[in-house]
């Protein structure tokens, strides 16, 4: 028998209390797409419509441009470093502890935001009559999916990726066909100026966050070094042809203005027309969509608290893995006790600017880490990082006052806290 190797059918603590390695290419993709095609279509288009009218088409061409790059050094270090966390641990092993635990705080306190901000946009398009009940359900129910198994989460994500591109096709064949489209409607909106496009795109980036889930479950991805890379291009890609066609649709419909007065744009974009009896089917699919983004939220949020809790950033009682499930049900149980509460106790309608703002640092981050690769470990052209990090600062900055306060403050305070522990330390 080998010296320091269990006896076959002997527990090994190595693998029981690490999690399991499941998802292949699709699935990586599929929890992507779930986490993107949702939130951006259904409830971001509204204020990028107010910030830049049909402008808005240009910003989401900027707002892909970042997240490229940006999904290009996140591919690179995922692959480098296949574990739960994603920028968190890359900013550590890159650029330093306080780097890595700044983007893990930020990711970890704006996607709880971001969590809460979809429960609600379900409840909304589900029941608003019950709006935080209706909410407060649905992170329940979507926790108790998670914690039965990340293999059992990308079968529900697939489920609903399916169901929210059949409401988006319909709502491209209801704007398109329903006898109310005018290619007049592109014109640019009155008003609109650069700083509304930037606006827009970082309202808009808010949407192609999701790459990021594939990211942070590098520890559940079969082969990483493939397979990361390759998923997030591919989410990505699909993601931006989705979104430009119904842009596109719903612009030629009902006009930059319909969609800025909008709670619901793409509902709107069907009722103008003559098709207006599939509205219904728009309304489910926003639910749907909202539900599915929650799903990847609440995976992501989880697995980058757990990594924070391995390394004693955050309290040590939630670095446990379930013996059965293999998933870290303590972390997971903890957001979803965070949301619940933020839920049923605030208005976040100001959560999309605030989150982005989160977001865009925490990709600020990877990029700067991204640029710390060598030829040697497959660095990706040095353009891209740079590119990335630049605008990721320009959209963070070009975000409504009001969250851009709030967000520095989130980093500020995280931070201080960083220095109070750090002192605490032997």
């Amino acid at each position: 028998m080998t010296a320091g190797r269990p006896p076959r059918g002997a527990s090994d603590p190595r693998v029981e209390t690490g999690l399991v390695r499941r998802l292949g290419v699709v699935d990586a993709v599929v929890v992507g797409l779930g986490s993107m095609i949702g939130a951006g279509v259904f409830a971001a288009f509204a204020p990028a419509a107010r910030a830049a009218g049909s402008g808005l088409l240009i910003g989401l061409g900027i707002a892909a441009v970042v997240a490229y790059c940006n999904a290009m050094s996140s591919a690179r270090l995922a692959a480098r470093y296949p574990q739960s966390g994603g920028t968190y641990v890359y900013g550590r092993e890159r650029l330093g502890e306080f780097w890595g635990y700044l983007a893990g705080w930020g990711f970890v306190v704006g996607k709880t935001a971001s969590c809460a901000a979809m429960a609600l946009t379900f409840a909304a398009y589900a029941a608003p009559a019950h709006l935080r009940l209706v909410a407060v359900l649905a992170v329940v129910a979507i926790t108790a999916v998670n914690y039965l198994g990340v293999q059992k989460s990308a079968w529900l994500a697939r489920a609903i990726v399916v169901l929210t591109l059949v409401a988006l096709t319909v709502v491209v064949v209801a704007s398109l066909f329903g006898g109310q489209a005018s290619p007049a409607r592109l014109a640019p909106f009155p008003g609109a100026s650069a700083y509304g496009v930037l606006q827009s795109a970082g309202l808009l980036f808010f949407a192609f966050a999701g790459y990021a889930r594939i990211a942070t479950l590098g520890e559940e991805v079969r082969d990483p070094a493939r397979t990361i890379p390759r998923a997030i291009p591919i989410a990505l890609g699909i993601t931006l042809v989705v979104y430009t066609v119904v842009a596109v649709s719903a612009l030629v419909a009902a006009g930059a203005e319909g969609l800025a007065a909008s709670l619901s744009p793409l509902r709107a974009a069907v009722e103008v027309g003559t098709l207006n009896e599939l509205a219904p089917v728009v309304q489910v699919g926003g639910a749907i969509a909202a539900l599915g983004s929650l799903l990847a939220l609440i995976l992501g949020v989880s697995r980058t608290t757990f990594a924070m809790a391995r390394d004693r950033h955050l309290p040590a009682a939630l670095d446990v893995v379930h013996p059965r499930y293999r998933v870290p049900h303590r972390a997971e149980l903890a957001v979803a006790l965070v949301v619940i509460v933020l839920v049923a106790t605030v208005d976040l309608r100001g959560a999309i600017g605030f989150s982005s703002f989160a977001v865009l640092t925490y990709y600020a981050i990877a990029n700067a880490a991204a640029l710390t690769l060598t030829a040697a470990e497959h660095r990706p052209p040095r353009w891209q990082p740079i590119l990335g990090f630049v605008g990721c600062a320009l959209l963070a900055f070009s975000l409504p006052i009001a969250s851009v306060v709030a967000g520095t403050a989130m980093l500020l305070l995280g931070s201080l806290i960083w220095l109070l522990r750090r002192g605490r330390r032997p």
